[in-house]
């Protein structure tokens, strides 16, 4: 989420154990999606530390979760990997990214919202250690941030990691790519800005307001709307390079489609048309 959604509490903890397990590999997805109850739990446990009566209402909260996104989410999911895997098909436009950025947008939104709406009353309940214990694992996930994408490294390792990274995302989707692809993707890697600094920030915002609306006790009343509407309250040089990126990105992408064997094309249809089914049938129990 996408989107980049960037929350690294409980709220992601509930999209990305409903979305982002399911991108595991269409093998892996029915094990990952009946299984995300066991992995919120977890997660839950590790932000809050729910006891007794909480954990029971936790519990009983991520299953009204997960019934929600396999009822509402999964076909919208299904749909979208169908006119994917069709724009794909026929040679991607600069339209046919804005499409897919947005849609994703809108899903994540919508995965925000409902969990927000499942979490907010137990989140108004927290006693000030268990918000102790959500700032000591948020202050780990920010050095793990940090340690991941090199932050105190120089820029020059930092953008051959960034190739390393896009490399294996492509080949996940194409096959084997070729040497004309690579150069690309390096050239990608050395226009787009080095958000990351920005990134960092942005986290360790929303964590501080966060908090500081939990201390407050005023989930109820502000988390669905704060949660959905995070990017409107960016720094302008963060937002500023973040678009810079994703314009870099869309045309790295754009520049490799029109580079794409037809094998690879096949791959990545087939592989978008898999996501579709598996969704369907995740959605009706199977």
């Amino acid at each position: 989420m996408s989107a980049g959604l960037g929350l690294k509490f409980v709220l992601r903890g509930f999209v990305v154990a409903a979305v982002a397990l399911l991108l595991s590999g269409c093998s892996a997805m029915k094990l990952a999606y009946e299984n995300a109850d066991t992995f919120l739990m977890w997660r839950g446990g590790q932000y809050f530390e729910f006891r007794g009566a909480a954990k029971e209402e936790y519990a009983r909260r991520v299953q009204k979760f997960l019934a929600w996104h396999r009822r509402i989410a999964l076909p919208q999911y299904a749909a979208l990997a169908d006119e994917a895997a069709a724009r794909l098909a026929r040679g991607l436009s600069q339209a046919d990214l804005i499409w897919g950025y947005d849609a994703f947008q809108v899903q994540v939104r919508a995965g925000l919202r409902a969990a927000a709406a499942e979490t907010a009353e137990l989140l108004d309940a927290l006693e000030p250690a268990q918000i102790a214990s959500l700032e000591r694992r948020l202050a780990d996930d920010n050095r793990k941030f940090a340690k991941d994408y090199g932050l105190a490294k120089p820029a020059g390792e930092r953008r051959k990691r960034r190739v390393e990274r896009n490399v294996e995302r492509m080949e996940d989707w194409l096959g084997t790519v070729s040497d004309e692809q690579l150069e690309r993707i390096k050239l990608y890697a050395a226009r787009a800005p080095l958000d990351e600094e920005g990134r960092d920030r942005e986290r360790r915002r929303l964590q501080r307001e966060f908090v500081l609306m939990l201390r407050a006790g005023e989930a109820r009343a502000r988390l669905a709307e704060w949660a959905v509407n995070w990017e409107q309250r960016r720094e302008p040089e963060y937002e500023k390079a973040r678009r810079a990126h994703r314009e870099e990105y869309q045309g790295m992408l754009l520049d490799l489609d029109r580079t794409l064997t037809a094998a690879q094309r096949a791959h990545a249809v087939k592989r978008l048309r898999d996501f579709a089914a598996d969704f369907r049938l995740l959605s009706a129990g199977g």
